[in-house]
């Protein structure tokens, strides 16, 4: 990992050091996968079976999954894998139903009655990537909201062959809907409907530079489908000081390199002997890592940063606006009042990033590529929509209607007036009789 001192840098410097290495081949991605979506948008199965046969090497066409194809994949399932998965689910299951959110009922003044309510978005697509490492655990953290959410229709779609867990998973959470196709056609199949593949309102999950460029151009068009936040590749900073056990804080380095070679990993410490042995430790690690060639990529473009003190750590990683920020530090809770960008903290020496990946309840699904400034993490209320309901009594009326034909004149809005002023002349007609 690169190594540079903070205070040595100028403001130019610094931003240009903490600007995410770019994505390859955007240009040409994006004009793919736009071939791709107004091909399935326009021809359907068609094209989807000729994306599958290219991209998914499947060429029977038989993307949906049988009810019996996934009674024999959830049989195939270990009875352990199956109690960690129920563990899991327990605890993400605990956290996401405390979001519930309580319906909201006031009178903003005598005789005007406001309310906010919510309810479930109808028909949500998940997608989950597959290939050298299926994400079981993003079928836990897509699926549990949208069942507690109460959202109709759930579709799921992962790459083939797709994992027996994967199957068992989406089978606990109640998601029948299971089609083995993947990239970038998965997403506008999901996003535009076909034949054989139900159109979705909302989609969520990650996935490859390809569905990234997917679901951006489909939440763009009216007739696509709205996503659940903007993403790039994986990332971590960690905030250590001397106090930190340099091992652990190369295993939560490790832990997000090895996603992908496009990961970034970012150490800030204001410990020049801590970042020395983070890096010794880096280089132990990293030889008993079966992904090991994929982390190496991954820390050529990471970074440790030396700084003056905490303050001015939670400083640059407030610019930076990681997607997992993992604190280790004599007191970690006493700078959270100063965090404020990022997708998930983890605080402490024994809050592996894995636990927050897997199991502790949080949700894994978290803004990338800086948006964490202003995206949030996945929790219940993506799976809702929020309204307003509001009624007012002929009292409640007569109490704005001043306030309300003043703004109208104002803006020029002579309808608007007359909504209020017709019905005034009514309130007083019937005062008067």
């Amino acid at each position: 990992m690169r190594t540079v001192n903070w205070n040595d840098l100028n403001p130019a410097e610094r931003r240009q050091l903490l600007t995410r290495p770019a994505m390859s081949g955007a240009d040409d991605i994006s004009s793919t996968v736009s071939d791709i979506i107004c091909r399935i948008r326009c021809e359907g199965d068609k094209a989807l079976k000729e994306y599958t046969a290219a991209f998914d090497r499947v060429v029977d066409g038989n993307i949906l999954l049988s009810t019996a194809a996934i009674t024999e994949a959830c049989e195939r399932v270990t009875p352990a894998m199956k109690d960690a998965i129920a563990h899991a689910y327990r605890n993400i299951a605990t956290f996401h139903e405390a979001q519930q959110s309580v319906p909201l009922a006031l009178d903003t003044q005598p005789g005007v009655r406001c309310e906010l309510h919510t309810h479930a978005i109808s028909r949500v697509g998940l997608y989950v990537p597959g290939g050298s490492a299926p994400l079981v655990s993003t079928v836990l953290m897509l699926a549990i909201p949208a069942k507690i959410a109460g959202c109709r229709k759930v579709v799921l779609c992962s790459p083939p062959p797709i994992a027996d867990e994967i199957v068992y998973a989406a089978h606990l959470c109640g998601v029948s809907e299971i089609y083995t196709m993947g990239g970038a056609q998965a997403i506008a199949a999901m996003a535009y409907g076909t034949d054989t593949v139900s159109k979705v309102d909302k989609i969520f999950g990650p996935g490859n530079a390809w569905v990234t460029e997917a679901k951006r151009q489909a939440s763009m068009d009216f007739r696509g489908a709205a996503i659940d936040m903007p993403a790039g590749p994986s990332e971590v900073l960690v905030i250590a000081d001397d106090s930190a056990n340099p091992a652990f804080v190369a295993a939560d380095l490790l832990s997000q390199a090895e996603h992908g070679p496009d990961s970034q990993v970012v150490l800030v410490t204001p410990s020049v002997t801590l970042a020395e042995q983070v890096e010794i430790q880096l280089q132990q690690q990293l030889k008993q890592l079966s992904r090991a060639g994929i982390a190496s990529k991954a820390l050529a473009s990471s970074l440790t940063i030396i700084c003056d003190d905490l303050p001015q750590a939670c400083i640059i990683s407030n610019d930076y606006a990681p997607e997992h920020l993992i604190v280790q530090t004599q007191e970690p809770r006493q700078l959270l009042r100063r965090l404020e960008n990022a997708g998930s903290i983890f605080l402490g020496a024994w809050t592996p990033e894995s636990v927050g990946d897997y199991a502790s309840g949080t949700n894994h699904t978290l803004p990338t590529y800086g948006y964490a400034r202003t995206a949030s993490s996945l929790g219940l209320a993506d799976y809702q929509r929020r309204y307003t309901v509001q009624e007012l009594s002929a009292a409640g009326l007569q109490g704005l209607a001043n306030t309300v034909t003043t703004m109208a004149d104002a803006e020029g809005l002579d309808a608007h007036k007359r909504a209020v002023t017709i019905r005034m002349d009514v309130i007083r007609q019937e005062q008067q009789a």
